[in-house]
């Protein structure tokens, strides 16, 4: 249900307490002062620790720093008036017994009145005592409506035509998704000093501006150039992408598609998986954001998960867009034991169980080198829509990689290499193992002031131990088990 319908309905069903979990106080007063003032009866009063009440007739301003007495204020308003309370960051004064029992004496009043306590804070968890009598909610981003009113008020402040207007608010609204109103507001009026017409230069910006934000949430912005056919091999997931390439379109939806859940890329390293996922994005005209798990995890009890919703709501916020989660093996190893308190328990069910129930056009690709360190509850049906395996590159593949790497940096004279040789001769190696072996014969060429040949190439290569050499029972392993079936082939040779 859409928030403002939820905090109507518990408003004008006269819920006595709510909890709501936000960091945007001024976008969540303004909010319920539209639904105080679509019901002329009803009075909005807010509360802050250093103002106290924002009732100039009262004899109340000892309010002031004394959350008690706030309470009691709210306890002696009059029992025939309707009335909102709004209480801000009251949270951090419910470890103050006197507060809890105050709330918990309060309650059995205001269900005989019309009186509505709304509590605004950033903790996402409550008192075991309070649970029972405060409805919870949490306040989430902003849609595309709010973007595009707020865009449209701060570019009407700029003297502009209307269809200068319409037309860059159009530009900017899908760019500000995953933004609070507050970081719009700053990002816009920073950009503003400079220019006040979006061109290519001004959305360059906006990114890099958004990224500052973004990162302190947990996840990264990713710009990507890359294309699928910048990719050598991997022909079997390439055909399964482009198939879905309008899955996330208008037509898909009303042909009745489910938004697709997303892939786990699984594979030896150094195989394309992270470049794949970039390639997704670009392909799919998607934002690709990316998620360090790592960074999901803190010292204090609690903040992990708080975390993890916190990466989910702004993920959700930006959608429809990529979630590459990479090397999820690392993070979630079921060998490592449960030496944290059971935290990447917690975090990990938090994870999955969006991963099964999200409806949001976000498309997750994970990436893990190693199957058999991940939980059963990762690899089983429903978590991703398919599970790909990337091998080591055939010889046919080879032959495409080192077309896809010489074309870079010999756009004119790529053909007069011996690829078909080179793509023999480098029998084991890794699509990143072949773009070393390109870069290396450039520099051995390039001290000796001379363009690089085949031969330098074949001489890189017999300097270059691959992985799948120096770590072949790793190698072995995972070979075995994708040739059992376990999973899909990403290539088709």
């Amino acid at each position: 249900m859409h928030f403002y319908t939820e905090l109507r309905l518990l408003i004008q069903s006269s819920c006595s307490f709510i909890y709501i979990v936000t960091y945007e106080e001024e976008r969540l007063e303004s909010i319920v002062k539209s639904i105080a003032d679509d019901d002329l009866s009803q009075g909005l009063y807010t509360w802050d620790f250093v103002q106290g009440f924002n009732y100039a007739d009262s004899d109340y301003n000892d309010t002031k720093k004394n959350p008690l007495r706030a309470l009691e204020f709210i306890d002696s308003f009059n029992m025939n008036a309707d009335a909102i309370f709004l209480l801000k960051d009251f949270h951090l004064f419910f470890s103050d017994i006197s507060v809890l029992r105050k709330i918990r004496n309060l309650s059995r009043k205001l269900d005989l009145c019309n009186h509505v306590v709304i509590i605004a804070g950033t903790n996402s968890s409550l008192p075991s005592e309070l649970k029972h009598l405060i409805q919870y909610l949490i306040l989430p981003l902003p849609n595309k409506y709010e973007i595009r009113l707020e865009l449209y008020r701060l570019f009407n402040n700029l003297s502009l035509s209307t269809a200068i207007v319409s037309r860059q608010v159009n530009l900017i609204s899908g760019l500000s998704q995953g933004l609070s109103i507050n970081q719009l507001r700053k990002i816009i009026s920073k950009l503003m000093i400079n220019s006040k017409y979006v061109d290519d230069a001004y959305l360059q910006q906006f990114l890099q501006e958004k990224q500052k934000y973004i990162r302190t949430s947990l996840l990264e912005i990713c710009s990507s150039t890359v294309s699928l056919n910048e990719i050598g091999g991997i022909d079997n997931l390439k055909n399964w992408l482009l198939t879905r390439s309008n899955s996330f379109s208008e037509s898909s939806l009303n042909y009745g598609l489910p938004y697709p859940k997303g892939l786990l890329l699984l594979g030896i390293q150094g195989t394309g998986k992270s470049l794949t996922a970039k390639a997704i994005a670009n392909t799919w005209n998607l934002v690709l954001l990316r998620l360090d798990v790592g960074r999901l995890f803190a010292g204090v009890v609690g903040q992990s998960e708080a975390n993890t919703r916190e990466m989910i709501q702004v993920v959700e916020a930006s959608a429809p867009c990529v979630l590459w989660i990479d090397e999820i093996d690392k993070v979630f190893d079921k060998n490592l034991g449960g030496n944290d308190s059971g935290t990447s328990n917690r975090v990990l069910a938090t994870l999955l169980t969006w991963l099964s129930d999200k409806t949001a056009p976000v498309f997750i690709v994970a990436t893990a080198n190693s199957i058999a360190s991940l939980p059963a509850e990762i690899i089983r049906k429903g978590r991703f829509d398919e599970i790909f395996f990337l091998n080591l590159p055939s010889r046919p593949e080879r032959e495409k990689i080192f077309q896809v790497h010489l074309k870079k940096v010999r756009p004119e004279t790529w053909h007069r290499y011996n690829i078909n040789y080179l793509a023999q001769y480098s029998k084991l190696f890794s699509g990143a193992e072949i773009q070393q072996v390109v870069v290396e014969a450039m520099h051995m060429a390039f001290i000796h002031n001379r363009d690089f040949t085949s031969l330098d190439i074949i001489n890189a290569i017999d300097t270059i131990i691959p992985l799948a050499f120096s770590d072949y029972d790793s190698v072995h392993r995972i070979q075995e088990l994708a040739s059992l079936g376990k999973f899909r082939l990403a290539s088709s040779n």
